[in-house]
């Protein structure tokens, strides 16, 4: 619906009677797609990218941390 609101073929108020939803949902979804648009052609997107890619780095270290932990843990009590 969004894409159909930016194309601007039909109204807001038609398109809500054609869905059957309200016509401030229509425009709200259309402003959404709108920015997220301007953001993953503005390579907004590649820094998000990074971050979470250091991010699971961080998690992986941190579970191969507590997989050492452990298994030093169970020697130590015997396990």
């Amino acid at each position: 619906m969004a894409l159909e609101a930016i194309r601007g073929d039909l109204t807001l108020a038609e398109l809500a009677a054609k869905h059957g939803v309200h016509h401030t949902m229509i425009a709200s979804w259309k402003r959404q797609a709108i920015d997220g648009m301007a953001g993953t052609f503005s390579g907004a997107g590649d820094a998000g990218k990074a971050a979470s890619e250091s991010e699971v780095e961080k998690l992986h270290a941190k579970i191969g941390q507590l997989v050492v932990e452990r298994d030093f843990l169970a020697r130590a009590f015997g396990r």
